[in-house]
Parts: structure tokens; C-alpha cells; sequence
């Protein structure tokens, strides 16, 4: 890990002046610098609350975090660097990433996303988030929401912050998490089932997702208090239970018709991660499969499809109404390049619909 000269930091932004702030939370701020060399660069400095405590622990945790992953990663934020103040403060120094959070993209550019952005802004996260839960042990995020995701000067997504992250105990599977890492979060994307160390799981993460995925569908905020429920969870839950399943999206960019099926079949996959159920919760791995179906264009999704996918959000609407015991739903979609593998070839887009099964048996 290159070791800065604090002194060039104080130089490249000039000594960290207010214009050069690009981001400020609770545990920090973020500014644009440009070092001697002529690198354009992101430095990362704690608040001032943790300077006095000299408390290093949220910046060491995201050192060692990304240190640890695949340096290839072109889905996660890159640290290029460390430096320390007088005090012994540490500072991070990170890729410069000019394009602003997903937060911004939604909420205050005056030109909505359009659809296929979307559903590439998803997949690209989820990719980031398949890293982490992949690694051995497995990283859990925890604090994956819309600000938290930023775009490079090409327009693709990078995770970031990694301050709050840590490692399972064990595998990915496993619900034991360490004893002293209390649940933490942001409100709105915090998984309500992380209630004490013990809960901690990847699939807090796909919680997480769940909602930035509904974010991005319908540009509205994950905690609103304009909105009746404000939480935007509670708020698709609504709509569904009425029948209003394309209210979710976007008003400003209304969807063609050819594609709905591709944004009801998202509306599924968010659904799935934001089940008050962990264990009925997809797999990152199967999130990131799924949604790579609809980066093919939306004229592979048939018309009969909306049908179809509606169908699939009916049955769980109803299973959530009348319980698991008496009824039971079971949807199996399998995508395949080729009847021989089950891998999906987004590159050449050969993808076939091997086998699509919506079975509602009573018991």
C-alpha cells in the first residue's frame, strides 16, 4: 500500500479547502485532489468527532477490506493509497469516480435513466456485490444504498464505502456472524431481520439491493416521509396488494409495452431480496443471472410474458396472505445458452428460455 506524504494531500486540495468537498457523512468527508504527479484522486478524511478519538477503525476496516479483494474488480471502488496527519489520523486516498452517486442520477438529474441504463446500473451492482459474498469468507457490505454507489466517467457503477463491511465467521451460508459486530446500517435499506450479531447474513446485503433495485425502478426515495407508507418497501408492498404493480415505475419515462414483461420481471427479483423472510431470499449469484436476462433486448421477452410474470407476483401477493402451510407457490425459470449449459452468454446474447414453470398446488 503506497504511503502518501500528508503534505501532498494538504497541497492537492488545497489544504482541504471546502470547494474541493465532493461528499460528507457521518463518519467523514470525501474531496478532490490533484496530486504532483497529475492524477486526479478522491481523499478521504474521518469527522471530526472520530479525529479527536483518533479512532482509525472505520478507515482501517476499509482498508483491509479492499485490499483483500480481486485488484481486477472493475465493480468496486480501487484505494490507491494511505497517508496519516500530525495526529496519527489516517486518510485515505481512492479512485476518482466524476460522475456522482446513483442517489444523484435518480433523484436530481433533470433527464430520467432510461430503462436499459436501469437494468445495467442493477446488474453492474449486483456483480459488485457477488465479489464480495464470493470472496472466502464471505464480506458482507452492509450499508449498500444509492449514495453509496458511484459512476466513473464512462457511466459505470462502482460500490463504495466500504467503512461499515466485515467478514462472516464462517461460509456464506452461515447465519453466525461475529459477536462483537453490532448491526449496523442506514435506515430505509438497514434489513429489518438484522436485529443483533448473531443475524448477521449476505442476505442482509440482498435486502439492501431489494431496495436500491426498487429505487431504481421507480426513482423514489427509499424513506420519504411525503409518502403513505414513507418507506419504500411498504410502499411497492401497497401498490401490489392493489394490483397497481407498473405504478412502481417511473412516471417521468413511461415503459413501452414491449417492455413491460423485463420490468415486471425485475419488480420480481427486487421482491424476492426484500421478503421479510431471509431464507426465501435469492442468492446473489441467482440475482445477478436473472437480471442478465433482461440485458438482452427487451423483443426477447414476449408479450405473453407481462402475463406471466404478473402471474408469478400475484401467487406471492397470495402467499403472503393466506400462509405457506395451506398454499404453496413454486416459479422455476432456468435461462441457458444452449441446451447443453446452463451458463448464460450475454456477450454473443444467445439466451434460451429452457424452461418456464409456475406450478400453484394446494394442500
Amino acid at each position: 500500500m503506497h504511503e502518501f506524504a500528508y503534505e501532498e494531500l494538504e497541497e492537492a486540495t488545497q489544504n482541504f479547502s471546502a470547494t474541493h468537498l465532493i461528499g460528507k457523512g457521518s463518519h467523514g468527508s470525501v474531496y478532490k485532489g490533484v496530486l504532483r504527479d497529475g492524477r486526479i484522486v478522491a481523499i478521504k478524511t474521518q469527522s471530526l468527532g472520530l479525529q479527536k478519538l483518533q479512532d482509525n477503525s472505520k478507515l482501517d476496516n476499509e482498508v483491509r477490506i479492499l485490499s483483500s479483494l480481486p485488484k481486477a474488480s472493475k465493480c468496486l471502488i480501487n484505494i490507491i493509497g494511505i497517508s496519516h496527519d500530525s495526529f496519527s489520523n489516517k486518510v485515505l486516498v481512492m479512485e476518482y469516480l466524476p460522475n456522482g452517486t446513483l442517489h444523484d442520477f435518480l433523484h436530481l438529474s433533470p433527464t430520467p435513466p432510461a430503462w436499459p441504463k436501469r437494468i445495467e446500473i442493477a446488474v453492474q451492482i449486483a456483480r459488485a456485490v457477488q465479489v464480495l459474498h464470493e470472496r472466502k469468507p464471505s464480506v458482507i457490505h452492509r450499508d449498500i444504498k444509492a449514495s453509496n454507489i458511484l459512476f466513473d466517467e464512462i457511466w459505470d457503477a462502482k460500490l463504495a464505502d466500504f467503512g461499515l463491511a466485515t467478514e462472516m465467521a464462517s461460509d456464506s451460508s452461515s447465519q453466525r456472524g461475529d459477536s462483537t459486530c453490532r448491526p449496523a446500517g442506514t435506515i430505509g435499506y438497514l434489513d429489518p431481520c438484522y436485529t443483533s450479531p448473531h443475524k448477521l447474513s449476505v442476505k442482509n446485503d440482498v435486502f439492501s439491493f431489494g431496495v436500491v433495485l426498487l429505487e431504481i425502478i421507480s426513482c423514489s426515495k427509499a424513506i420519504d416521509v411525503n409518502r403513505v407508507p414513507a418507506t419504500i418497501v411498504h410502499w411497492a408492498m401497497l401498490l401490489i396488494d392493489e394490483n397497481r404493480i407498473l405504478d412502481l415505475c417511473d412516471k417521468r419515462l413511461a415503459p413501452a409495452r414491449h417492455m413491460e414483461p423485463m420490468i415486471l420481471h425485475v419488480v420480481n427479483i427486487a421482491l424476492r431480496c426484500v421478503s421479510p423472510k431471509p431464507y426465501n431470499r435469492p442468492t446473489i449469484s441467482e440475482i445477478v443471472t436473472d437480471l442478465q436476462i433482461c440485458l438482452v433486448e427487451p423483443t426477447r421477452f414476449p408479450i405473453w410474458m407481462t402475463s406471466f410474470f404478473r402471474g408469478i407476483i400475484f401467487l406471492q401477493k397470495k402467499r403472503r396472505k393466506i400462509g405457506t402451510k395451506r398454499y404453496k407457490t413454486t416459479t422455476t425459470i432456468v435461462c441457458a445458452a444452449h441446451e447443453a449449459s446452463k451458463q448464460v452468454d450475454i456477450s454473443s446474447k444467445k439466451l434460451l428460455l429452457r424452461e418456464i414453470l409456475a406450478d400453484a398446488t394446494l394442500r
